[in-house]
């Protein structure tokens, strides 16, 4: 009797699954995401993509849910290979912050990424490898375990919150053309200026810095309030170079 089990090569009544692979799967579902988002992620878009039935698709993946969280680990396996090396340094906070960064700049690039990061470690066994060597920089800090839980925590979820946030759809007016983002800025900028400052004495204050932030570099001055924080915990100043 032909097997039965999901992603054997047999199938219910003896029909045949489509000749896909898991990796074939994932990577088309990885694409479909970065061209429409998760609402254009469908078993029967998928399976136009690969050939074959919708059908064929649950012969690797059991729900919507779970491909959305291989396609997220499938993502994240490339941010892993790329802070291979972001250890063992002088400095475990600035080792930490590298690693920050390229998971934030992976996010940015893929606003879907930061609703399925992480979201089941037991299909996402690169999320767990990514949280692991994040919190071994930790380690290095001598700090009690729940002092080294919350000091990953924090550090995850703002570079995530930060990314997804930034990764939301445009405005319309934007969206469409209308204006670029920095007429949409300097509008919010005008307003910001005509306010009463006595009022907003602080809308007043940053209002030009404002107009002008970059979200990249607002990102990485954030972490390093965060980061700054955990080194005072540690008790740890920067290490200095070479004179």
């Amino acid at each position: 009797m032909a097997d039965e089990r999901r992603g054997s090569p047999g199938g219910r009544g003896g029909r045949r699954r489509a000749a896909h692979s898991m990796d074939a799967v994932v990577s088309e579902a990885v694409a479909l995401l970065d061209e429409a988002g998760d609402s254009a992620l469908t078993f029967r878009a998928l399976a136009a993509r690969l050939g074959g039935g919708a059908a064929s698709i649950y012969w690797y993946v059991a729900s919507k849910d779970e491909l959305l969280d291989r396609a997220s680990d499938h993502v994240v396996a490339q941010v892993l290979a790329d802070t291979e090396d972001f250890h063992g340094s002088a400095d475990p906070v600035e080792d930490l912050r590298s690693i920050a960064v390229a998971l934030f700049d992976a996010i940015a690039d893929r606003p879907w990424l930061g609703s399925y990061f992480m979201r089941d470690t037991e299909v996402q066994p690169h999320a767990l490898a990514l949280y692991e060597r994040m919190g071994q920089q930790v380690l290095r800090l001598d700090l009690t375990p729940r002092q080294a839980f919350h000091a990953v925590s924090a550090v995850m979820g703002f570079v995530v919150g930060i990314a997804a946030d930034l990764g939301q759809k445009p405005p319309a007016d934007v969206a469409d053309g209308s204006v670029d983002r920095d007429e949409h800025i300097a509008r919010f900028a005008d307003q910001w200026r005509a306010l009463d400052p006595e009022q907003f004495p602080f809308v007043h204050h940053v209002a030009e810095e404002f107009a002008g932030h970059d979200d990249a570099e607002q990102f990485r001055a954030g972490l390093d309030l965060l980061l700054a924080g955990l080194r005072l915990q540690a008790g740890r100043t920067v290490p200095h170079g070479p004179s």
